[in-house]
C-alpha cells in the first residue's frame, strides 16, 4: 500500500488560506525542523526560539493568503521568522546570543560549521553580538547566508537603501570593535 500523498507547500498554504487548519501540520513537521537550527545559529535561548517558531507559524495560519505565489515556501517562512526574532530580539536586550560552542551539541563538526564556529566564537562574534539586532540580522543575511541587498530587504520587509545603511553602519561599527579589540 503507498503512502498518502502530501501536497506540496504551495496546495498547503492555498488550502491554509482557504481555511484548512489540517494543513499548518504538514506545514509545521516539513519546515519547524530547519527553521529552527537556522533560528539556533541566530540566538541560543531555546525559549525564545520556541516562541518565535511559535509566532512564525501563526503569522503563516494569519497570512497565508498574503503569499504572493513568488518564491519558495521555505524561504518565505524563513522571512517570517527572522523578522519575528528581530522583534524579539529588540524587546529583550537580555537574551544571549550564540557564545558557546558546545551548545550545539553533536561531536562531527563539517568545515563550514568549524568556520563559522570561529567566526560566532571568536572576536568576530564578541563585535557581532555587540550590533543592534537590525544591524546583526542584516550582516548574517548578507554575509553568513550570502543574499543580495534585494534579497535581503525582501527577508527582512525593509528598503534596499535602510539594507545598505544598516550595513555600512555594522561594518563600521566591526572594524572599530576588531580594532579595539587588537589594541587591548
Amino acid at each position: 500500500m503507498a503512502p498518502p500523498v502530501v501536497p506540496d507547500d504551495r496546495n498547503l498554504l492555498e488550502a491554509l488560506a482557504d481555511g484548512d487548519l489540517g494543513a499548518l501540520r504538514p506545514l509545521y513537521d516539513r519546515h519547524a525542523p530547519w527553521l529552527s537550527v537556522r533560528l539556533m545559529r541566530r540566538c541560543n535561548d531555546r525559549e525564545v526560539v520556541a516562541d518565535v517558531l511559535q509566532d512564525t507559524f501563526v503569522a503563516v495560519w494569519q497570512s497565508a493568503r498574503r503569499y504572493q505565489g513568488t518564491g519558495e515556501v521555505g524561504a518565505w517562512m524563513w522571512g517570517i521568522a527572522v523578522r519575528r526574532l528581530v522583534s524579539r530580539l529588540r524587546t529583550r536586550r537580555s537574551v544571549v546570543l550564540m557564545s558557546d560552542p558546545t551548545a550545539r551539541g553533536g561531536t562531527s563538526v563539517a568545515v563550514e560549521d568549524e568556520l563559522l564556529q570561529g567566526v560566532e566564537y571568536g572576536d568576530l562574534g564578541r563585535a557581532m553580538a555587540a550590533l543592534s539586532p537590525e544591524m546583526r540580522a542584516v550582516i548574517q543575511a548578507t554575509v553568513l547566508d550570502g543574499l543580495t541587498t534585494r534579497e535581503t530587504a525582501q527577508l527582512l520587509d525593509i528598503p534596499q537603501g535602510t539594507v545598505k545603511t544598516r550595513a555600512h553602519r555594522a561594518r563600521a561599527h566591526l572594524r572599530a570593535s576588531l580594532m579595539e579589540g587588537h589594541r587591548s
